[in-house]
């Protein structure tokens, strides 16, 4: 028998986690439990639960405050998807529905989520000399978006002409095929560039403004309350289910 096995003494070989998943008797070796106080001690500090302290809010990162309002803009182009489908079909213009979701668009998407863009994001950009070619083709789509949002709401506050039909389903069409592009090309290469352009102190400020102009802009509920009213549309819609878009076999 080894020394240290004589002595009552944990073999070296012995690792610490090995220590504390061992009964006490045997961690202690053969030698009389008096001994075990400081190891009895170490054990229950190392394992013991930690208390909970107060909960620490973490705060939402400005790409991530860009890319959820973005969630917000693909909800309502699948209401859009929807009212072209409908047209098309002959059925019913949805014109209530439709309105409301422009109206979204004009005030969530364009007038604060862009905004939030072309004062924040796409200056420092350019200032870094990145994406250059990007952000002017950005800014006019925004632009072309909110000639294209115009339209839509002035075609849906009254009834709708057969050619009226025709020119709404054109203009929601194009607002689509030109914001899926749009929002993917900024969640996969715009957003991910503020973080090499702006600095770590200004970073963490600009999602405090973000939250500000957010909550001044749509109250308490903020972004919550708006993402309630484009469920309330879908659900008008009967688009709200997430299951009927699951493909079946």
């Amino acid at each position: 028998m080894r020394d240290e096995q004589r002595e009552g003494r944990t073999p070296q070989s012995v690792r610490r986690r090995e220590l504390l998943t061992m009964p006490v008797a045997l961690a202690c070796g053969s030698a009389a439990l008096t001994g075990c106080d400081a190891t009895l001690q170490a054990r229950g500090a190392m394992t013991a639960t930690p208390t909970p302290g107060p909960e620490r809010e973490v705060p939402v990162t400005p790409p991530e405050d860009l890319m959820r309002e973005h969630g917000v803009l693909k909800r309502v182009l699948l209401i859009y998807r929807e009212g072209v489908r409908r047209i098309e079909a002959g059925e019913r213009v949805p014109a209530g529905p439709l309105h409301a979701g422009a109206g979204i668009i004009s005030t969530f998407i364009e007038q604060y989520h862009e905004q939030l863009e072309e004062r924040y994001v796409f200056p420092p950009l350019v200032k870094a000399g990145k994406l250059t070619d990007v952000v002017p083709v950005l800014i006019l789509q925004h632009r072309r978006g909110r000639v294209l949002t115009g339209r839509i709401l002035g075609a849906t506050a009254r009834p709708t002409s057969q050619v009226a039909r025709r020119g709404l389903a054109a203009d929601l069409t194009a607002f689509v095929r030109m914001y899926e592009p749009h929002e993917a090309r900024e969640d996969t290469v715009v957003f991910p560039a503020m973080r090499e352009v702006i600095p770590p102190g200004q970073f963490a400020d600009l999602a405090e403004t973000f939250e500000d102009e957010e909550h001044r802009r749509f109250g308490p509920a903020g972004f919550t309350g708006v993402v309630g009213q484009v469920a309330d549309i879908e659900k008008a819609l009967g688009i709200y289910d997430l299951n009927q878009f699951t493909p079946r076999g």
